[in-house]
Protein backbone atom coordinates (compact mmCIF):
# COMPACT_ATOMS: atom_id res chain seq x y z
CA UNK A 1 0.00 0.00 0.00
CA UNK A 2 1.51 3.52 -0.65
CA UNK A 3 1.11 6.73 0.67
CA UNK A 4 -1.06 7.94 -3.00
CA UNK A 5 -3.61 5.55 -2.55
CA UNK A 6 -7.00 7.31 -1.80
CA UNK A 7 -10.37 5.66 0.20
CA UNK A 8 -13.29 6.95 -0.44
CA UNK A 9 -16.03 6.56 2.46
CA UNK A 10 -19.01 4.16 1.99
CA UNK A 11 -22.26 6.15 2.26
CA UNK A 12 -24.33 3.29 2.54
CA UNK A 13 -22.20 1.64 5.24
CA UNK A 14 -22.38 4.45 7.41
CA UNK A 15 -25.92 5.94 6.59
CA UNK A 16 -27.58 8.28 7.85
CA UNK A 17 -24.96 9.68 9.89
CA UNK A 18 -22.32 10.11 7.32
CA UNK A 19 -24.44 11.98 4.80
CA UNK A 20 -22.70 14.97 4.37
CA UNK A 21 -19.63 12.73 3.53
CA UNK A 22 -18.78 13.68 -0.38
CA UNK A 23 -15.26 13.53 -0.63
CA UNK A 24 -11.99 11.31 -0.45
CA UNK A 25 -9.68 11.71 2.57
CA UNK A 26 -5.29 9.98 1.68
CA UNK A 27 -5.27 7.28 4.59
CA UNK A 28 -1.82 7.94 5.34
CA UNK A 29 -1.22 11.74 3.56
CA UNK A 30 -3.96 13.43 5.63
CA UNK A 31 -4.95 11.75 8.85
CA UNK A 32 -7.34 12.77 11.11
CA UNK A 33 -5.44 14.08 14.48
CA UNK A 34 -7.42 13.29 17.28
CA UNK A 35 -5.85 14.58 20.87
CA UNK A 36 -7.50 11.73 23.37
CA UNK A 37 -7.03 12.45 27.51
CA UNK A 38 -4.27 9.37 28.80
CA UNK A 39 -6.97 7.73 30.91
CA UNK A 40 -8.37 6.92 27.62
CA UNK A 41 -5.61 5.55 25.92
CA UNK A 42 -4.50 3.33 29.36
CA UNK A 43 -7.86 1.80 29.53
CA UNK A 44 -7.78 1.09 25.49
CA UNK A 45 -10.96 2.70 24.45
CA UNK A 46 -8.76 5.10 22.12
CA UNK A 47 -7.50 2.44 20.35
CA UNK A 48 -10.73 0.65 19.73
CA UNK A 49 -12.04 3.82 18.03
CA UNK A 50 -8.76 4.16 15.85
CA UNK A 51 -9.08 0.92 14.75
CA UNK A 52 -13.05 0.90 14.57
CA UNK A 53 -13.40 4.30 12.58
CA UNK A 54 -10.67 3.41 9.72
CA UNK A 55 -12.80 -0.15 9.49
CA UNK A 56 -15.85 1.66 9.04
CA UNK A 57 -14.96 4.41 6.99
CA UNK A 58 -11.34 4.05 5.47
CA UNK A 59 -10.11 7.07 7.17
CA UNK A 60 -6.80 7.30 9.49
CA UNK A 61 -6.90 8.50 13.09
CA UNK A 62 -3.68 9.84 14.47
CA UNK A 63 -4.04 9.47 18.31
CA UNK A 64 -2.17 11.94 20.26
CA UNK A 65 -2.40 11.09 23.88
CA UNK A 66 -1.75 13.02 26.74
CA UNK A 67 -3.58 15.20 29.44
CA UNK A 68 -6.79 17.25 29.00
CA UNK A 69 -5.67 20.51 29.86
CA UNK A 70 -2.96 20.49 27.12
CA UNK A 71 -4.75 18.70 24.90
CA UNK A 72 -7.64 21.14 24.58
CA UNK A 73 -4.81 24.26 24.22
CA UNK A 74 -3.70 22.49 21.31
CA UNK A 75 -7.04 22.14 19.91
CA UNK A 76 -7.86 25.89 20.33
CA UNK A 77 -4.73 26.47 18.72
CA UNK A 78 -5.58 24.42 15.93
CA UNK A 79 -2.98 21.79 16.04
CA UNK A 80 -5.76 19.56 16.90
CA UNK A 81 -8.98 18.44 14.96
CA UNK A 82 -10.49 17.34 18.10
CA UNK A 83 -10.59 16.03 21.62
CA UNK A 84 -11.56 13.24 23.62
CA UNK A 85 -11.42 14.71 26.83
CA UNK A 86 -12.87 14.76 30.52
CA UNK A 87 -11.77 18.29 31.61
CA UNK A 88 -15.53 20.04 32.06
CA UNK A 89 -14.54 23.65 32.82
CA UNK A 90 -11.93 23.81 30.45
CA UNK A 91 -14.32 22.45 27.83
CA UNK A 92 -17.22 24.62 28.44
CA UNK A 93 -15.20 27.59 28.24
CA UNK A 94 -13.64 26.46 24.73
CA UNK A 95 -17.37 26.12 23.67
CA UNK A 96 -18.37 29.66 25.16
CA UNK A 97 -15.46 32.05 23.31
CA UNK A 98 -16.61 29.90 19.94
CA UNK A 99 -13.05 28.00 19.61
CA UNK A 100 -15.05 24.26 19.65
CA UNK A 101 -17.93 23.38 18.45
CA UNK A 102 -19.90 19.95 17.88
CA UNK A 103 -19.55 18.82 21.87
CA UNK A 104 -20.83 15.63 23.14
CA UNK A 105 -20.40 13.12 25.94
CA UNK A 106 -19.69 10.33 24.28
CA UNK A 107 -18.49 7.46 26.92
CA UNK A 108 -18.73 7.64 31.18
CA UNK A 109 -16.75 5.47 34.19
CA UNK A 110 -15.95 6.54 37.31
CA UNK A 111 -13.01 6.38 39.16
CA UNK A 112 -12.08 4.80 42.21
CA UNK A 113 -9.33 5.15 45.13
CA UNK A 114 -7.12 2.24 45.37
CA UNK A 115 -4.04 1.82 47.34
CA UNK A 116 -2.69 -0.97 50.08
CA UNK A 117 -5.15 -2.68 51.86
CA UNK A 118 -3.18 -2.27 55.22
CA UNK A 119 -2.12 0.69 57.61
CA UNK A 120 -5.41 1.43 58.88
CA UNK A 121 -7.45 2.29 55.94
CA UNK A 122 -11.06 1.10 55.48
CA UNK A 123 -12.86 0.56 52.54
CA UNK A 124 -15.21 3.23 51.97
CA UNK A 125 -17.87 5.05 49.79
CA UNK A 126 -17.22 8.38 50.92
CA UNK A 127 -13.75 9.41 48.79
CA UNK A 128 -12.97 12.75 51.20
CA UNK A 129 -13.18 10.51 53.69
CA UNK A 130 -10.95 7.72 52.67
CA UNK A 131 -8.11 11.10 51.19
CA UNK A 132 -8.25 12.39 54.45
CA UNK A 133 -7.08 8.83 56.35
CA UNK A 134 -4.78 8.79 53.42
CA UNK A 135 -3.15 12.09 54.64
CA UNK A 136 -3.70 11.95 58.26
CA UNK A 137 -1.84 8.16 58.08
CA UNK A 138 1.44 9.95 55.75
CA UNK A 139 0.67 6.41 52.93
CA UNK A 140 2.03 7.30 49.54
CA UNK A 141 -0.21 8.55 47.12
CA UNK A 142 0.86 8.91 43.62
CA UNK A 143 -0.77 11.75 41.37
CA UNK A 144 -0.73 12.44 37.95
CA UNK A 145 0.25 16.27 38.73
CA UNK A 146 0.22 16.95 34.82
CA UNK A 147 -3.22 18.95 33.89
CA UNK A 148 -5.30 15.82 33.16
CA UNK A 149 -8.61 14.60 33.98
CA UNK A 150 -7.50 12.88 36.39
CA UNK A 151 -5.58 15.15 38.04
CA UNK A 152 -7.86 17.77 37.75
CA UNK A 153 -10.55 15.60 39.11
CA UNK A 154 -8.28 14.38 42.22
CA UNK A 155 -7.45 17.97 42.92
CA UNK A 156 -11.14 18.63 43.30
CA UNK A 157 -11.82 15.94 45.52
CA UNK A 158 -8.72 16.99 47.78
CA UNK A 159 -10.17 19.99 48.31
CA UNK A 160 -13.22 18.84 49.40
CA UNK A 161 -11.62 16.89 51.94
CA UNK A 162 -9.77 20.30 53.08
CA UNK A 163 -6.84 18.90 52.47
CA UNK A 164 -3.54 19.66 51.11
CA UNK A 165 -1.21 17.20 50.06
CA UNK A 166 2.38 17.95 50.12
CA UNK A 167 5.65 15.49 50.21
CA UNK A 168 6.82 13.59 50.97
CA UNK A 169 3.86 11.13 50.93
CA UNK A 170 2.63 12.83 48.37
CA UNK A 171 4.70 11.79 45.25
CA UNK A 172 4.35 12.65 41.24
CA UNK A 173 3.69 10.12 38.75
CA UNK A 174 7.19 8.82 36.64
CA UNK A 175 6.02 9.80 33.34
CA UNK A 176 8.58 7.18 31.82
CA UNK A 177 7.77 4.69 34.30
CA UNK A 178 4.86 2.54 32.98
CA UNK A 179 0.91 3.74 33.66
CA UNK A 180 -0.46 5.08 37.10
CA UNK A 181 -1.84 1.49 38.15
CA UNK A 182 1.48 -0.27 37.45
CA UNK A 183 3.63 2.70 39.17
CA UNK A 184 1.23 2.34 41.93
CA UNK A 185 0.78 -1.12 42.10
CA UNK A 186 4.93 -1.41 42.53
CA UNK A 187 5.27 1.56 44.97
CA UNK A 188 2.57 0.25 47.36
CA UNK A 189 0.71 3.87 46.73
CA UNK A 190 -2.39 5.04 46.59
CA UNK A 191 -4.11 7.18 43.39
CA UNK A 192 -7.29 7.77 41.63
CA UNK A 193 -7.79 5.79 38.57
CA UNK A 194 -10.87 5.42 36.76
CA UNK A 195 -12.06 1.90 36.45
CA UNK A 196 -11.05 1.37 32.62
CA UNK A 197 -7.36 2.01 33.48
CA UNK A 198 -7.96 -0.28 36.29
CA UNK A 199 -8.76 -3.05 34.61
CA UNK A 200 -6.29 -2.99 32.06
CA UNK A 201 -3.85 -2.73 34.35
CA UNK A 202 -3.97 -5.99 35.48
CA UNK A 203 -5.36 -8.26 38.28
CA UNK A 204 -5.73 -6.89 41.96
CA UNK A 205 -4.15 -8.99 44.95
CA UNK A 206 -4.36 -9.05 48.41
CA UNK A 207 -1.84 -6.46 49.34
CA UNK A 208 -3.41 -3.54 46.90
CA UNK A 209 -6.71 -2.96 45.98
CA UNK A 210 -9.79 -0.62 46.09
CA UNK A 211 -10.16 1.92 49.12
CA UNK A 212 -13.01 3.85 48.25
CA UNK A 213 -15.85 3.24 45.30
CA UNK A 214 -19.39 4.14 44.17
CA UNK A 215 -19.04 8.00 45.51
CA UNK A 216 -20.97 10.00 43.03
CA UNK A 217 -18.65 12.28 42.69
CA UNK A 218 -16.36 9.75 41.36
CA UNK A 219 -18.22 9.97 37.83
CA UNK A 220 -16.18 11.11 35.35
CA UNK A 221 -17.20 11.74 31.17
CA UNK A 222 -15.51 11.95 28.50
CA UNK A 223 -16.39 14.39 25.99
CA UNK A 224 -15.65 15.19 21.96
CA UNK A 225 -14.48 18.52 20.94
CA UNK A 226 -14.54 19.79 17.35
CA UNK A 227 -11.79 22.72 16.65
CA UNK A 228 -13.04 25.69 15.51
CA UNK A 229 -9.41 25.97 13.03
CA UNK A 230 -10.02 23.00 12.10
CA UNK A 231 -10.21 22.09 8.24
CA UNK A 232 -9.85 18.35 8.12
CA UNK A 233 -13.27 17.16 6.01
CA UNK A 234 -13.77 14.14 8.27
CA UNK A 235 -13.47 15.64 11.24
CA UNK A 236 -17.17 16.45 11.37
CA UNK A 237 -17.89 12.52 10.41
CA UNK A 238 -15.66 11.35 13.07
CA UNK A 239 -17.86 13.73 15.31
CA UNK A 240 -21.25 12.26 13.83
CA UNK A 241 -20.04 8.50 13.97
CA UNK A 242 -18.59 8.36 17.83
CA UNK A 243 -22.20 9.22 19.04
CA UNK A 244 -23.98 6.81 16.78
CA UNK A 245 -24.70 3.09 16.66
CA UNK A 246 -21.03 2.35 15.60
CA UNK A 247 -19.48 4.76 18.14
CA UNK A 248 -21.45 3.54 21.02
CA UNK A 249 -21.13 -0.04 20.42
CA UNK A 250 -17.40 0.50 20.79
CA UNK A 251 -17.95 2.17 24.22
CA UNK A 252 -20.07 -0.52 25.31
CA UNK A 253 -17.64 -3.25 24.08
CA UNK A 254 -15.24 -1.46 26.05
CA UNK A 255 -14.74 -3.07 29.32
CA UNK A 256 -15.11 -0.27 32.15
CA UNK A 257 -16.78 2.29 30.00
CA UNK A 258 -20.82 2.93 29.10
CA UNK A 259 -22.06 4.65 26.09
CA UNK A 260 -23.53 8.35 27.30
CA UNK A 261 -27.38 8.52 26.94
Amino acid sequence: MTTRRVFVVQIAALAPCCAVWARPVRLLDNPLRVGVERALFDGGLAKRLQRAFARDAGIAVQIVPGASSGLLEALERGELDATLTHAPAIEARLKQLGLAQDGRCVAQTDFVIAGPLRGGLTRSRDATATLSQIAQRGIPFLTRNDGSGTHLAEQALWRAAGVAPTAPWYQPLDGEAGTLVLQAKARGACALIDRASLLAGGRLNRSWGVLAKGDPRLVTRFCWLRGFRSRHPAAKLFGQWIVRRQGRAVVADTPGYDPVT
